[in-house]
């Protein structure tokens, strides 16, 4: 196993043991304690059990090496598992939402809903910060060796905690206040869920930009273009096209060398060139260059 993939198994299983945990101590606290904000909070940590699943399958897929069928090697599975750590964000929310609004219906007919006890405001307080330290965990090591799907499955730590900030305030303003304010539980577990669902659109539309094989932004080839013009021999960088591949980038571009130089020359620093982007990306980056001589590129 690779040091890339060791690292994002790792920290996910961690997560998924700490998710199992939350879960059946939220859902028991949200049933004992007839809260309706710790009963959503818990099928929230559920459904990050399973975007913990499909982070560990996609991105044991994604670290597959070239074969003759994937030239470009394995990298979109892991936008496929970005996509459905999104998808079940999206899920999560609209069952959350349904609920909510079910429950605020019926009390603006005239039901009581049970007053929150004070175990499911402790459960609300443990899962905060419990998962905010799984997000910023999941976030680091994610950023660190650039995989997407690990960094929206951070997201989704995110969103419990948040969801369990809102939960603790719901829950606290009913158990204190009472009488009609115990509206506050599912009033805030509505809240959560749209929020939530607002994350897993933003979530879907990246994934399906690097699916649909959208460029890179402009400040990004920008950055690209200085590195291949700041490499000795080349005179200018044009029809740069990019794509992203996973955690990986692709990269095409048209280097400008004098015509002055033999073919070995210009091989030499096409290879730099490569070089010095590897080093900025990564070794995996795919590069295909094509060289022109000065006099034809003006």
């Amino acid at each position: 196993m690779d040091k890339r993939l060791n690292q994002i198994q790792n920290v996910t299983l961690w997560g998924a043991l700490c998710n199992v945990l939350l879960t059946i101590f939220k859902f028991i606290a949200g049933m004992v304690s007839g809260s309706a904000a710790m009963v959503a909070d818990a099928v929230h940590s559920l459904s990050d059990l399973i975007s913990d699943a499909v982070v560990l399958v996609f991105s044991r897929l994604s670290a597959k090496e070239s074969d003759r069928k994937h030239d470009y090697g394995h990298g979109r599975y892991e936008t496929i598992g970005t996509l459905c750590v999104s998808v079940i964000l999206l899920y999560v929310a609209g069952e959350m939402l349904v609920h909510a609004v079910k429950q605020i219906i019926s009390v603006y007919h005239g039901e009581t809903l049970q007053v929150p006890g004070l175990l499911a405001l402790w459960a609300a307080l443990v899962s905060i910060a419990m998962k905010e330290w799984l997000y910023q965990w999941t976030a680091r090591v994610g950023k660190r060796i650039n995989s997407p799907v690990m960094i929206a499955n951070a997201w989704h730590h995110r969103t419990d905690a948040i969801s369990s900030v809102a939960s603790a305030l719901g829950i606290g303003g009913a158990y204190l206040l009472g009488g009609q304010w115990v509206v506050l539980d599912p009033l805030v577990g509505g809240l959560i869920s749209i929020f939530i669902f607002v994350i897993g659109v933003k979530m879907i539309l990246s994934a399906f930009k690097e699916l649909t094989d959208t460029s890179l932004s402009d400040e990004e080839e920008h950055h690209i273009q200085s590195i291949m013009c700041s490499v000795e021999g080349v005179r200018n960088v044009h029809h740069i096209q990019t794509r992203r591949m996973g955690h990986y980038f692709v990269i095409d571009a048209h280097i400008v060398v004098d015509s002055s130089l033999t073919v070995a020359e210009a091989h030499d620093i096409t290879d730099n060139v490569e070089s010095a982007l590897h080093v900025e990306y990564g070794n995996e980056t795919h590069i295909s260059l094509h060289v022109e001589p000065l006099e034809c590129a003006e």
